[in-house]
């Protein structure tokens, strides 16, 4: 999420805590990840709440009280002390809240698969079906259709996902999906695979090339742009034989267009200089 004002340092704090909780044998990062959705669900969809527990006028203990009364005994210990710790926090607006809950659970699920080792795996499935969805009109109207009930969407994603993605993305897609919170299907599966990057230090390159590269070329591509721009480059890779040039690049908001050949010989120069 982008925060601004008071709600930049009321995240980073959340992030810091959370990390501080998943970095604990005893703490089940996935349980955790379901129990914060739950609270995302539930402050989504009851403004007058959201509203009082980021009120600056009501004291942070007083806030952090109305949490555990609300959600105590329903959820563990370690959920109550994170929403409790992030109600005592100033926001900049209400809705930053829930913004932080629900990232919060995205990435408990994210660490959880990473201590499986199934983030890798992960992050690339979210960067496919976000390509499938948006290359199918058909299937993006059967996801995103209101009148729909939320069973018949599950049901659609597990016939779709499950047995042939890890569960952690079958998860992640199916809460997207259920509680959307006004985003577009593209635009909410595009935060989850850079929320997967993030958790893995990397920067994520959307490579598409008018032809599959080769291995060679990927690893060529991929050991360029680390060193263009300092830090460890995943590329997510589509085929596309319109693209112009032959190969675009995105980086972020920058972009890079241009034959393979071309944009490899000039990093070399770059890098040289």
């Amino acid at each position: 999420m982008t925060a601004h004002g008071a709600s930049r340092g009321a995240v980073a704090a959340a992030r810091e805590r959370l990390d501080a909780l998943t970095d604990s044998t005893s703490v089940d990062a996935t349980r955790l990840a379901d129990e914060l959705a739950a609270v995302t669900a539930l402050l989504d969809h009851e403004g007058g709440l959201r509203r009082v527990l980021t009120d600056p006028a009501q004291a942070g203990e007083a806030k952090a009280e109305l949490v555990r009364r609300l959600i105590g005994g329903q959820v563990s210990e370690a959920t109550a002390d994170l929403v409790s710790g992030l109600v005592r926090s100033r926001w900049s607006q209400p809705r930053d809240l829930v913004d932080a809950l629900e990232e919060l659970a995205n990435t408990a699920d994210l660490t959880a698969a990473e201590k499986s080792g199934a983030l890798d795996d992960a992050e690339d499935e979210l960067f496919r079906f976000g390509r499938i969805v948006s290359s199918s009109t058909e299937l993006r109207a059967a996801l995103t259709d209101r009148k729909a009930g939320a069973a018949a969407k599950i049901e659609l994603l597990h016939r779709l996902l499950g047995g042939r993605a890890k569960p952690v993305t079958e998860r992640l897609v199916t809460r997207l999906v259920t509680v959307p919170r006004g985003r577009s299907l593209e635009a909410g599966l595009e935060a989850l695979s850079k929320l997967a990057a993030e958790r893995r230090s990397r920067v994520v390159a959307v490579v598409t090339s008018a032809v599959p590269l080769s291995e060679p070329q990927k690893q060529r591509l991929g050991a360029a742009l680390a060193k263009l721009y300092g830090r460890t480059m995943h590329l997510n890779l589509d085929v596309d034989p319109a693209v112009v040039g032959g190969i675009r690049v995105q980086v972020g908001d920058e972009v890079i267009n241009g034959s393979l050949a071309d944009r490899l010989e000039d990093a070399t120069r770059r890098m040289a200089s």
